[in-house]
């Protein structure tokens, strides 16, 4: 098991940096490529261990995936030209890969079993799993085994008898979920009947993007989106695309530059999608010093530098239509409140307990390790700023990748080195996190 000493900084951080590509919409566009006819190249892939998840999964149905340094050449097996997979599909860590199967699955004529680590192997699935077997689709699971109706990895997607089609449907989603929207959306590719999806807010839309990008009948308004297949020749041309950075992994090196006084951080290429900035809007409300500079389009989606500096923090509320624009910055956002005058409150984010571990009680437990006072709630946390350098601290990841950076980050800011234990896990969206934060001047030991 890898660790991280972090020590405190004792210079500014400096410098001009990239971040991994989108792995958002490094899912889709990996999987809609290989739903595509012809040959797509998607550029600038510079991805951890889920987008790489997909790209195995795809490969396990037949389809051409190659990757090679910062670009992939998937060829599309069009629409309905995908096969069985001879074994279990690991999906690793990534929530997404396995959510999104499901809706590519499910429509098809054969059996599949998709399953994942033992992190995976814990988040509820019903959410994805309920609506697909609304619509006809046939998805098998093993019980939760604390939540009762639920069903957990892994999960058997038996397929379709010869001659039967998905049907119509219509889901009003309790919780904004892109991850479920995009199953539902994957699925009515293939369906005989419309699919309507509602949200109580919008959730990021990469797939809606990319989807009417490449002539899909899909129409949508703020939080609802409507597919229709019938009349379309279901076909969908191959394409070229070039990957925005990740605005969750730029997150992290934003919040570092607040954490330490005197630096200056630029952060290059980062995708700025509006269901996707909450973390900036929170941040600019909490005083953060930040200047989104615009750099154009990446295939129809707005990219920026993001030029950070320290600024006198001050508390803030988070809560409503921000968390689903914030939900995977939510715990770094909490670095920014351990060091903000007054008493931030983050509410409306149940959702965080079912992540790759329980977010709100993780968070807390490394708040308070770092002398950080805090709350926890059942739908979120209230964190006391603390304006004297926190403690050092001795704090396990839980196997979560955002609580691992974000433990980072907050040591940077500590009176004495701090240890992160269960670190290998930042890999799955930030592979070279700790190289980057070093190249910025910060001081990072690795022990094995």
């Amino acid at each position: 098991m890898t660790s991280l000493i972090v020590h405190p900084s004792t210079r500014p951080l400096t410098g001009s940096v990239p971040v991994p590509s989108d792995k958002s919409i490094g899912h889709r566009a990996l999987m809609l490529s290989a739903l595509c006819h012809g040959k797509s190249r998607i550029r600038g892939f510079a991805a951890g261990d889920d987008n790489h998840r997909t790209a195995a999964a795809l490969r396990a149905m037949g389809v051409s995936v190659e990757v090679s340094h910062r670009e992939v050449i998937v060829v599309g097996a069009g629409l309905f030209g995908l096969r069985p997979p001879q074994a279990a599909i690991d999906c690793g860590n990534s929530g997404t890969t396995l959510r999104l199967l499901l809706g590519l699955l499910a429509p098809q004529p054969f059996r599949s079993t998709l399953v994942g680590d033992a992190s995976l192997s814990m988040r509820p699935m019903m959410r994805v799993v309920s609506p697909l077997r609304r619509r006809g689709a046939r998805i098998d699971g093993k019980p939760h085994a604390s939540r009762a109706h639920d069903l957990v990895a892994p999960l058997d997607v038996l397929g379709l008898p010869e001659g039967e089609y998905l049907g119509a449907l219509e889901h009003e989603g309790e919780v904004a979920s892109a991850q479920v929207k995009s199953a539902l959306l994957l699925s009515g590719l293939y369906a005989h009947g419309p699919t309507y999806v509602r949200e109580p807010t919008l959730s990021r839309d990469h797939t809606e993007r990319m989807l009417l990008s490449l002539g899909v009948p899909l129409e949508t308004m703020g939080p609802i989106v409507r597919l229709d297949p019938a009349g379309w020749n279901a076909q969908m041309p191959a394409f070229d695309l070039e990957l925005p950075g990740d605005a969750s992994a730029a997150a992290f090196l934003i919040a570092a530059a607040q954490l330490v006084p005197g630096s200056r951080v630029t952060v290059r290429g980062v995708g700025t999608n509006p269901t996707r900035t909450g973390f900036l809007e929170v941040s600019r409300d909490m005083g953060a010093g930040l200047v989104v500079e615009p750099r154009g389009e990446r295939g129809g989606e707005p990219v920026a530098d993001l030029h950070a500096w320290p600024a006198p923090l001050r508390a803030a509320r988070v809560g409503g239509e921000l968390v689903p624009r914030a939900v995977d910055e939510l715990p770094v956002l909490c670095a920014l409140a351990a060091r903000a005058y007054g008493q931030t409150r983050i509410s409306d984010a149940a959702e965080l307990r079912v992540k790759e571990s329980d977010r709100l009680a993780t968070m807390a437990v490394v708040l308070r390790a770092f002398g950080v006072g805090c709350e926890e709630l059942p739908d979120g946390l209230v964190i006391e700023g603390r304006t004297e350098p926190l403690l050092p601290a001795r704090v396990a990841s839980r196997g979560d990748h955002r609580v691992a950076m974000t433990a980072a980050v907050l040591a940077l800011a500590g009176s004495g080195p701090s240890t992160i234990e269960d670190v290998d896990c930042i890999a799955t969206s930030f592979p070279r996190f700790v190289g980057t934060l070093r190249a910025l001047g910060a001081r990072i030991d690795v022990a094995h």
